[in-house]
């Protein structure tokens, strides 16, 4: 089926809760619906398997649909028949689904996040005044050879017209 047709059906479901998207993939009236409800079910159950293995205490009903694409896959090409003994071409698309899961974070502030701490704010203006000196040192090269290159194409110029005419006159 055309990705056009499948986004229909992933934008229903895209960043609603896993129980609601279901339903609605279920209940939907296009063709790529069932398809699309199959696999929500196996992302579901990945997802429980993945946090059995690694540990990991996973609410089903926290779970969300973070990721729904629908992009281009390889077409078939195919003749159709015509009128008067003609074919005509037409191509078969194909989609590939990307749906992913997660869960989302406990509403209360049980479940905390440990982030990175930041880099120390006392190196970073060091680093900046060393490229800037770099960058001007690159762009005061560059008009130089720019001139040189300028200078050669003028010297190549005259002498090509001269040979030009010497021909012309050797005819």
């Amino acid at each position: 089926m055309s990705p056009q047709k499948v986004r229909l059906v992933l934008d229903l479901i895209k960043g609603r809760g896993v129980q609601e998207a279901l339903d609605t993939a279920a209940y939907t009236k296009k063709r790529i619906a069932p398809v699309v409800h199959k696999l929500l079910t196996s992302a579901i159950d990945n997802a429980k398997y993945v946090a059995g293995e690694e540990g990991i205490d996973l609410d089903v009903d926290n779970l969300y649909v973070k990721l729904a694409l629908a992009n281009d896959g390889p077409r078939m090409k195919r003749i159709r028949p015509a009128p008067m003994g003609r074919a005509y071409r037409y191509q078969r698309r194909l989609t590939h689904i990307i749906l992913s899961v997660a869960e989302r974070q406990a509403a209360q502030g049980l479940v905390t996040k440990v982030e990175e701490p930041a880099p120390a704010a006392a190196s970073e203006p060091a680093k900046t005044k060393k490229a800037a000196p770099a960058a001007a040192e690159v762009k005061k090269a560059a008009p130089k050879a720019a001139t040189k290159s300028a200078a050669k194409t003028k010297e190549t110029k005259p002498a090509a017209k001269a040979a030009a005419t010497k021909k012309k006159a050797g005819k």
